[in-house]
């Protein structure tokens, strides 16, 4: 009797619990057309593998004026569960209990997680959707937040981290997604902000919209806060469920393969006519990335920041690999002060988790401009070359076009430890492209000419001819092979798998000082 007893009192408390903060806000938030927490990770993980903990905990009694208001799972609800069979540890932020406000048992919960998920080597993923810390609380939840920040920091580089903001993230909230790997927004629902519009117009008179703000099209396109801008709920655990099959549960574990029909010798007519014979027209390098990866399938992650850099997941030969490529489609393919942060945090996040980078190369140098002088493209640019110098993962480089100056060097050149280093018969390597050079090396010979613009083609041509092209590198070693496009599959797939048992190291050492 005493255990029906028992059992029927933990059934009445459980109850509670799943009832977050009652019937009428769970109903409120259908309404608002958004999922409850538990809802959110019914949806996101495989059908009956969640494994609640921690769901009878409550705050502590002595918060201020909340002594009356104790309910259990105290605003988040945390756990672990499966995805695609793979074990992963989650923990999702119920709005309906205090706005999901983090208070210090709160984080506890969090925390527990957190150390849990290390301890196993599994990803750790975050439905962030709270008002802030709670108040009442004090320097508590404060303390709380800094509790999450220290082991999302130490967690970064060993397990994959994703975070999915399905509503309010704001002030100090916002460290914890900032720091890992891969974050999400759902248009209409998330925002991101240190700062409200309320505060920010009565500071600086500025008078913005939360969207405007810190929306997920604001944060995918301008800010780079956010690597994906979501349609809905759905899309965004779409998205969190795709990262995954791309990469390893830690670091110590290989990236996910994946059987594939697509014939690893395949060849692609349409790769000998997609770079243009004028150098100077653009096109599309995810043209080249789709003909040559297995399904002609390419998974792209930051898609709408610094669009004049391509990053994202395929796979080649079932393997998966980070794609790093300039885009001539935008600004020529430059590298600015965005592409350079963007491209940088991706090699580092692929060569953290052991997973190959293949960089397609195509780009004119670095972006001119006071902007970009007195905005740090000197120590922004250093950070893509620290970050291709610093992987000790396999890298394939392939230069399609353009390779100018110290672009040449930054994209994984051989000379900073690529292994394998391919270029089409139309790469262009140079110091700088021939217009550029012509005007310097014969600067004198064009003020004196009769006809200036007339040998100044002449040159251009001459220099082109000479210098533009990939066959000085090649006869130095810079590059190992030029190949006809249409066979650029096929080649990539032979040196992936000469390299997969390759083994580097760098010096003995704390952490390097990358130019941040």
């Amino acid at each position: 009797m005493t255990i029906e007893k028992k059992l029927k009192e933990l059934k009445q408390r459980v109850d509670l619990a799943e009832q977050g903060g009652g019937k009428e806000r769970i109903q409120k938030r259908h309404e608002d057309g958004r999922l409850t927490a538990r809802e959110r990770i019914r949806l996101l993980l495989d059908s009956g593998s969640f494994q609640e903990m921690d769901q009878l905990v409550v705050h502590n009694s002595h918060s201020f004026g909340m002594d009356k208001q104790r309910i259990y799972g105290d605003g988040v609800v945390t756990g672990y569960g499966t995805i695609e069979g793979r074990t992963v540890f989650i923990f999702a932020q119920d709005f309906t209990v205090f706005g999901g406000s983090l208070s210090a048992a709160n984080a506890a919960k969090i925390c527990k997680i957190m150390d849990l998920a290390m301890k196993v080597g599994a990803p750790l993923i975050g439905l962030n959707d709270s008002g802030g810390a709670r108040i009442q609380e004090g320097v508590e939840s404060l303390g709380g937040y800094a509790d999450i920040f220290l082991r999302n920091t130490l967690a970064s580089g060993v397990i994959p981290q994703i975070s999915a903001i399905m509503g309010p993230c704001a002030g100090g909230a916002v460290y914890s997604p900032a720091i890992t790997d891969f974050v999400i927004m759902t248009r209409g629902i998330s925002n991101m902000f240190i700062t409200g519009p309320d505060v920010i117009k009565a500071v600086t008179h500025e008078d913005v919209s939360m969207e405007e703000l810190g929306g997920a099209d604001t944060h995918a396109s301008i800010s780079g806060v956010a690597h994906f801008a979501a349609e809905n709920e759905e899309q965004s655990f779409a998205i969190v469920r795709e990262l995954l099959s791309f990469i390893p549960d830690n670091n110590m574990e290989d990236p996910p393969e994946k059987e594939t029909s697509d014939p690893p010798e395949r060849s692609s007519e349409e790769l000998n006519d997609i770079v243009p014979d004028d150098p100077n027209l653009p096109y599309d390098t995810r043209r080249i990335i789709r003909e040559v990866m297995d399904d002609r399938y390419f998974f792209e992650v930051h898609e709408h920041f610094a669009r004049n850099i391509v990053v994202g997941f395929a796979r080649l030969d079932g393997k998966s690999v980070g794609v790093v490529a300039n885009q001539p489609d935008h600004l020529a393919g430059v590298l600015d002060i965005d592409s350079s942060d963007k491209a940088a945090r991706f090699v580092r996040f692929c060569d953290a988790f052991n997973i190959p980078l293949i960089t397609f190369e195509d780009v004119p140098g670095f972006l001119p401009g006071v902007a970009q002088e007195h905005g740090g493209i000197i120590r922004h640019g250093a950070k893509l070359l620290y970050a291709f110098a610093e992987a000790t993962v396999p890298k394939i480089t392939i230069i399609t076009r353009k390779s100018y100056g110290g672009a040449y060097c930054v994209m994984a050149s051989k000379h900073i430890r690529a292994d394998i280093n391919y270029a089409f018969p139309t790469a262009e390597i140079a110091v700088m492209g021939p217009e550029g050079a012509v005007n310097i090396v014969y600067r004198r010979e064009l003020q004196n000419a009769e006809d200036p613009e007339a040998v100044r083609k002449e040159k251009v041509a001459e220099f082109r001819e000479k210098f533009a092209n990939p066959f000085i590198a090649c006869e130095k070693g810079f590059v190992d092979e030029i190949i006809e496009p249409r066979q650029t599959r096929m080649k990539l797939v032979a040196a992936l798998r000469m390299l997969e048992n390759k083994r580097d190291s760098n010096p003995p050492k704390k952490h390097g000082n990358i130019p941040l």
